[in-house]
């Protein structure tokens, strides 16, 4: 008995050791912080016509709870615009606005298996997102005849409500000489839906305002917090 135990002991450790650098040749470190910088275009869906498209930045901080699971908080400066005032109904306004957005991400490659597939590998870093919000806008210009069409041309020159963001997109990843993901590009399209209906300054119709937006930036991986994802990221 006593010369079996070390034996199994052996055993034990070898196949441990076995398993830890299977492990290790399997898997991929990441940094968990991300600093992003992109640029927008927005378009409005309020009370006016024709919808016009104006410019924004944002502002990301990412906090990758895997490579492929984010969790975002992003600020987003920048203008709207709608409307005309020569053309029916003559609504049209300009305006500034400032969004504050908390958001998860999902990216396909948390789910599927795209070690073996090229159109896998191809389609891992697509991703859905949704969170919850708040945006502020500010009527710079605005055209109002609330003496003749009162229920028309009504509203504020101050609007802040609580929005909810809907985006798909896609993260081109690029990898430093230890294969760690520390530059990204992103390219994305949200829908941005307000709960209430004076983001454009107007108060009309039965449905709450909106709006779109096409962003694309760069994300930069920052901090020391290092993880290690369960799977090869980079194929």
């Amino acid at each position: 008995m006593m010369k079996f135990i070390p034996k199994k002991t052996f055993l034990t450790l070898f196949v441990c050791c076995i398993a830890f650098i299977a492990k290790a040749q399997s898997s991929d470190d990441f940094k968990r912080l991300d600093i992003g910088l992109l640029a927008g275009f927005n378009t409005v869906y309020g009370d006016e016509l024709p919808q016009k498209t104006t410019p924004s930045v944002i502002v990301t901080l990412t906090y990758n709870q895997t490579p492929f699971t984010n969790f975002i908080f992003e600020v987003q400066v920048g203008r709207m615009a709608g409307g005309d005032s020569l053309v029916s109904p003559k609504r049209q306004f300009t305006s500034n606005f400032n969004s504050y957005i908390l958001r998860g991400q999902l990216q396909f490659g948390e789910f599927v298996d795209y070690s073996e597939s090229k159109i896998m590998n191809g389609i891992k870093n697509f991703y859905v997102s949704a969170g919850i919000g708040y945006v502020l806008t500010h009527i710079t210009a605005i055209s109002r005849y609330p003496s003749k069409l009162p229920d028309i041309y009504a509203g504020k020159n101050l609007s802040r409500e609580a929005l909810l963001p809907l985006r798909i997109g896609y993260e081109f990843k690029f990898f430093n000489k230890d294969q760690q993901p520390s530059f990204k590009v992103d390219l994305s399209y949200g829908y941005n839906y307000v709960f209430g209906d004076n983001l454009d300054g107007y108060f009309y119709g039965k449905h709450n305002d909106g709006y779109s937006q096409f962003s694309i930036g760069v994300k930069f991986a920052i901090g020391d917090d290092v993880g290690s994802y369960r799977k090869r990221i980079h194929y």
